[in-house]
This record gives C-alpha cells, sequence and structure tokens, in this order.
C-alpha cells in the first residue's frame, strides 16, 4: 500500500510539473500533503512537514548566503579583469577565444547560478564573437560545457538538491568526486581547443570577402598589432583598485574554507557575506539597495528548497521510501543493482532532457538511493554518481531548465541547434567525470 502510494505521488509529482500543470513549488508542497492525507497520516502531519523542514534548513540558509555574495562580487565587478586578462591572451584568435570562453565561464560559475554565468560570460563574448565572425554555437557550447562541470560545486543547484533529498553533507557527497571535477574541468579545456581548432580551420576557409573586417581594418589593409578583431573595450572599472583585490582575497579565502570544511558551509556564507557587504556598502542605505535588489533571486531559490522538504520529510516519515526502495530491489536483478552508480552517472545526462532538476534530484534520486541501500550499496554514491550527469553537463541543454532559454536566447541560437551541436560533448564530459570517479573511489563499478 505505501509502496504503491509513494509511486503514485512521484508519478502525479513528475506529471504535473513535466506538463507545467502547476508549478514545481506547488506540487512539492500540494501532491506529498494529498498523498499523506490518503494514506491515513493526517494526524502525524504538521510534524512531517516539520521534520522535513529542519532538515533542508541549512542547506536553504547556505544557498541564500551564497547568492548574496556572489551576486554582491559581480556587482562589485570582481570578474571585469578576468573578462579583460582572456581577450588580451585571446589576440583575436578563434581558439583561443574559446579555450578563454572555457576558462572565463568555469570562473563565473563559481556562483553556482547557471543564469547569473549565462548573463555574464554571453553579454561580455558575444560582440567578439561577432567581430570575428565565429558561430554563436560555438559560444552557447563552450559556455554549456563550463558551466555544466562548475554546476557541481557545493552551493550550486544539483550538489544542493542531492544533500538536501539525501540528507548529506558537502563532505559525504561532493568531497569524493572532487577529483572527478577537475579531470572534467581538464575535459573541458581540451574540448574547446579542439572546437576552437575546428572554428578557426572554418574561418580560415572562407572567402575574403565573408570574413568580417577586423576594428581598424580597411579593406586590403590588415589590422594593427594588438588591435585585432578580439579587441574589446569593457567599461572602465568603477570599484577601487584595493577593493578588488580585497574582494578577490575573500573570495579565495572562502573558497579555500568551503573545500576544507573550516566551519559547516552554511556558517561560511553567512560570515563571508556580512564581511563582504560591510567591505563593499559600509552604510546602512547602501547595504539595503543591495538586499533589496537581490532578495528577489534569494527567495526564488529558498521558497524551492524548503518546499523539497515538505516532500522528503513526508515522503521519509510515513515510510514510503523505504517500501518503495524495497519493491525495487525486488524487481531490480541483483548485478543490476550493484553497478546503479554507474548507471546513474551515464544515463543522468540523458535524463535530464526528460526530468527537471527538481523531479530527479527530490521525487527519482531517494528511491535510486535507497533501493542501492536496500542491495548494500552506499546511498551516497548513487547521490555522487547522479551529480554527474543529471543537471551538471544535462542542465544547460534541458528545455526543463529555464536558464537554458537565457543561454540559447542571448547566444541567438535555436534550442535544437544547441542541443545536436554540443550534445555529444555534453555526454563525453559525463563519461570522463564517470571514469575518473571510479579511478578515484567516489563510487565502485
Amino acid at each position: 500500500m505505501l509502496a504503491t502510494l509513494g509511486f503514485a505521488t512521484i508519478a502525479v509529482f513528475l506529471l504535473l510539473t513535466m506538463t507545467k500543470r502547476v508549478s514545481v513549488l506547488v506540487a512539492l508542497v500540494l501532491v506529498p500533503v494529498a498523498a499523506a492525507l490518503v494514506g491515513g497520516h493526517a494526524g502525524e502531519l504538521g510534524d512531517l512537514i516539520l521534520a522535513g523542514l529542519t532538515t533542508v534548513a541549512p542547506t536553504g540558509i547556505m544557498i541564500a548566503f551564497a547568492v548574496l555574495y556572489f551576486s554582491l562580487m559581480v556587482d562589485a565587478g570582481l570578474f571585469d579583469p578576468l573578462i579583460r586578462g582572456i581577450l588580451r591572451f585571446a589576440q583575436g584568435d578563434p581558439l583561443r577565444i574559446t579555450v578563454g570562453t572555457a576558462v572565463l565561464t568555469m570562473c563565473v560559475a563559481l556562483d553556482g547560478d547557471g543564469a547569473s554565468t549565462f548573463v555574464i560570460t554571453i553579454s561580455a563574448l558575444l560582440p567578439v564573437y561577432k567581430r570575428l565572425g565565429m558561430s554563436p554555437l560555438v559560444l552557447s557550447g563552450v559556455v554549456c560545457l563550463g558551466a555544466g562541470v562548475m554546476n557541481i560545486v557545493p552551493w550550486g543547484g544539483p550538489t544542493v538538491r542531492a544533500m538536501a533529498a539525501l540528507d548529506l553533507e558537502s563532505s559525504e557527497l561532493f568531497t569524493p568526486v572532487l577529483p572527478a571535477m577537475v579531470l572534467g574541468v581538464c575535459w573541458v579545456l581540451v574540448a574547446s581547443w579542439l572546437i576552437g581548432r575546428r572554428e578557426r580551420r572554418r574561418i580560415a576557409a572562407l572567402d575574403p570577402g565573408e570574413r568580417p573586417a577586423a576594428a581598424g581594418e580597411s579593406a586590403g589593409e590588415p589590422a594593427a598589432a594588438g588591435d585585432g578583431p578580439g579587441t574589446l573595450r569593457l567599461p572602465e572599472p568603477t570599484t577601487p583598485r584595493w577593493l578588488t583585490a580585497a574582494n578577490l582575497a575573500l573570495t579565495l579565502t572562502l573558497l579555500v574554507a568551503l573545500i576544507a570544511e573550516v566551519m559547516p558551509l552554511p556558517v561560511l556564507f553567512v560570515l563571508g557575506f556580512t564581511v563582504a557587504l560591510v567591505l563593499n556598502h559600509p552604510t546602512w542605505e547602501r547595504q539595503q539597495e543591495l538586499l533589496e535588489r537581490h532578495g528577489r533571486n534569494v527567495v526564488l531559490v529558498t521558497t524551492m528548497i524548503f518546499a523539497a522538504g515538505v516532500l522528503t520529510g513526508i515522503l521519509t516519515g510515513t515510510g514510503m521510501i523505504d517500501e518503495m526502495a524495497g519493491a525495487l530491489v525486488d524487481a531490480i536483478p541483483g548485478a543490476l543493482a550493484d553497478r546503479l552508480p554507474v548507471l546513474v552517472a551515464v544515463t543522468g545526462m540523458p535524463l535530464s532532457l526528460v526530468f527537471t532538476p527538481d523531479a530527479y534530484y527530490f521525487g527519482v534520486l531517494p528511491v535510486l538511493a535507497e533501493t542501492a541501500a536496500g542491495s548494500g550499496g552506499d546511498p551516497a554514491e548513487v547521490g555522487r554518481a547522479a551529480l554527474l550527469g543529471q543537471m551538471t553537463t544535462g542542465f544547460p541543454l534541458s528545455p526543463l531548465t529555464a536558464s537554458t532559454f537565457i543561454l540559447v536566447g542571448m547566444s541567438g541560437v535555436s534550442l535544437g541547434e544547441h542541443q545536436r551541436f554540443i550534445f555529444r560533448w555534453a555526454f563525453a564530459t559525463t563519461l570522463v567525470m564517470t571514469a575518473g570517479a571510479l579511478l578515484t573511489g567516489a563510487f565502485a563499478l
């Protein structure tokens, strides 16, 4: 009875969210509440929901202050020197521009927010691509690869959802896959080099009349040295140099502390944001202005996390998850169950085109994790495997992710073209990271 009710709950949740009948927030709350009432748990509903909210509270706090911190740093122009350095390095070469795009994307993506990453990188580099005559598909594709790999950071969407759904700490979920993430970063650089080399050859093969004129060029007259087609004059920085240096030092210190887990992640972000806020906005009026400007993003993210606590609290507290896992253990052959982490990792990226991140992490992943536990496996390994595919390399391709349309819209390409161009490269990223996870023991074959 409980297993059937649990599967029905997840099925209704997926159906409602995938068909966009209701928002994910509404489905996360009302669907499990209805299931609890049908299952005869009306008397304990309040305790179940409260337990779920308590479980996800640290995650909600962490993501709220992480969004505020990195939004402040973007406003302060912390990444502007990096953009200028990449443009100087590129010198108008399509190959260098492509590799520089990957580097810039992965640095900006440290904020864990795909939407802001796409806005910053596309806005900064699209004029360069147009001036060089490079395909905007190269821009959207390379940004997709870089943002996908970096989306695995502990304060990023997939890891936050997985920690909330499985009630795990970042040391249990993220730290073991850090070597695989490093390998994924290396692969993205290799892939961007290969894509850039192909784009360089394509442009070189064009007739002279089809090539865009470089900055400072007239017909038949080459551009002056240092004034190539990749030249882009950004607005002069308004943040004092000493403040930029202080912001960089603070950010690097925070990142090291997060990885080393000097303190719990929510505490680190609370402290880091408040120090950054006083440093960059010392007056009460400016502090309030920043909070008002970015408060909407914080509310959108944190409400989803706490709504997910309702779903996980009810499914766990009523015993539905345990019963569903038991049913799946009986249905899955032993050999397949033993290899569940690898199966989850390999299939996660294609499944991102079908499932929303909330549907997968809050509806599917807990069942898979409990299934692995029922067959003697480690649920944390399934969670790590999910990070390597589902919404990590797949989210910038999925039509179910809103930020995907920011990426393709700003790049000026269609979703279908973008998917066809970069799908195999993104899937290769998943395979490379999966191999790295196997080699380093993040999960076993």
